[in-house]
């Protein structure tokens, strides 16, 4: 692809600078800013409705067809067919699930999970994954890293070893689960652990990756977010090729918050879609950067002119104070999101709302998505927490449609799911019985 069809583009209007899609950036060269993937749609041979696409399950035995990112290929179609990677992304359900309703009092027949937790490595990041190492591949990239509170790691080290690549993962020496450590290390990949959190992390990752040369694959990555666009691709697809009234997201580094918007902003500019669903992004109280920013300092993405004022102020009393997030929910136990001005963006584009919730509504939450259909890792019953929060102060109608993103699976994260429910953590849990070696007082125990 040349940039007669694609190229990069930095997000800020004062800046706008435009870069080659052969070009390996992480961040606006000229002023520091993210940068999008950006697409001449009147060169591109897009569908003319997004169920035209739907022929292509007939066609499994095509890894493109299969995957559930390159099935849509017309709508990030930044690099030829030769460069797209594949391991079978993106094989993911959406659940009508009425028990999980009634617990956030919606009516029935409206509330759907999307599961991502189906993935090869087992969250979401696959599908961002398959985008960015396509592009590492185009730009003929030998080493990549990452910073990670766990499953970028993994999916990084599933893919890297499936396209030959040398694999990094900076981790902090915090909290990371080791349902989701473990599989980094069983990839093969090299792990640092650095004394600080992820944000520190997230710093020298950068840094590491500029003077190395080595392939950023973390979400300031603009492929990344190409690739996670097709979670909403596929929800719509699911839903008969109509939109929600509402997509629940958890918050964290913000690349799945931005990516989705994005996407609805696309089709609605390609006339794939009639209207723009609603966005809620939610944080854990424990990590809430983004609630604060834009419920409390009211920042705003104003046509991509953000106010940086607010957000350096934000960070540096954040230092001042030696600030460090902590939630149960380490895959958004992040301070100082990447993505931030991306999501502001989802945020204009989708009339979004943002809303930080417990850590004990998040191990409720998720006590209840287990036990009422698919289990998931805690930052994704955050999103279901979130929702119970929407309903009850009237943001959501309970008759509206509505989407919770499960992030991720439920074994990302056993010893959290095994202490709240032996050791009676909240009202849902479900500890062992213990009992004798004896026929008779078991069967008493089973009628």
């Amino acid at each position: 692809m040349d940039k007669n069809f694609t190229y990069q583009k930095c997000i800020n209007p004062d800046c706008g600078a435009e870069f080659d899609i052969s070009q390996v950036l992480f961040k606006c060269p000229m002023c520091g800013d993210l940068l999008d993937c950006r697409y001449n749609w009147d060169k591109i041979k897009v569908p003319k409705k997004l169920s035209q696409l739907q022929k292509r399950w007939a066609k499994r035995n095509n890894t493109l067809d299969f995957s559930g990112v390159w099935r849509f290929r017309e709508l990030l179609n930044f690099c030829d067919d030769k460069f797209k990677v594949s391991i079978g992304e993106g094989q993911t359900i959406l659940q009508q699930n009425d028990d999980v309703a009634k617990y956030v009092n919606m009516k029935e027949g409206n509330l759907f999970v999307q599961y991502e937790g189906l993935n090869p490595s087992g969250s979401f990041k696959d599908n961002g994954m398959a985008a960015a190492f396509s592009h590492a591949k185009l730009t003929n990239a030998k080493s990549c890293a990452c910073a990670s509170t766990g499953n970028t790691s993994a999916s990084m080290a599933l893919y890297a070893h499936s396209c030959g690549l040398k694999a990094t993962v900076f981790i902090g020496s915090g909290k990371i689960a080791f349902g989701k450590l473990s599989q980094a290390m069983d990839y093969g990949a090299k792990t640092l652990q650095i004394s600080g959190n992820f944000d520190d992390c997230m710093k020298q990752v950068q840094d590491v990756c500029s003077k190395l040369s080595i392939y950023l694959l973390n979400s300031l990555n603009p492929f990344r977010l190409e690739g996670q666009k097709t979670i909403i691709y596929r929800v719509i697809e699911q839903l008969g090729w109509q939109e929600p009234d509402w997509i629940i997201v958890p918050g964290g580094n913000l690349g799945n918050s931005s990516a989705f918007g994005k996407a609805f902003l696309e089709l609605k500019q390609l006339n794939l879609i009639d209207r723009i669903p609603r966005l809620a992004v939610i944080n854990a109280t424990g990590a809430n950067t983004l609630t604060e920013l834009v419920n409390d300092k009211k920042l705003v993405w104003n046509s991509g002119l953000v106010n940086q004022q607010i957000i350096d102020k934000y960070y540096s009393d954040m230092t001042a104070r030696n600030f460090r997030p902590s939630t149960i929910a380490t895959a958004i136990e992040i301070s100082k999101p990447v993505n931030l001005k991306k999501c502001l963006r989802a945020i204009d584009v989708c009339n979004g709302v943002v809303l930080a919730v417990t850590d004990e509504e998040i191990k409720d939450a998720k006590a209840i998505v287990g036990k009422f259909g698919l289990g998931c890792e805690p930052a994704s019953a955050a999103s279901v927490a979130g929702l119970k929060h929407l309903i009850s102060n009237g943001t959501i109608s309970p008759s509206e449609r509505v989407v919770c993103i499960l992030t991720g699976h439920l074994l990302k994260d056993p010893n959290l799911t095994v202490d709240y429910h032996t050791k009676r953590q909240g009202q849902f849990s479900n500890p062992p019985i213990e009992v004798p070696n004896d026929l008779d007082k078991i069967i008493n125990l089973i009628k």
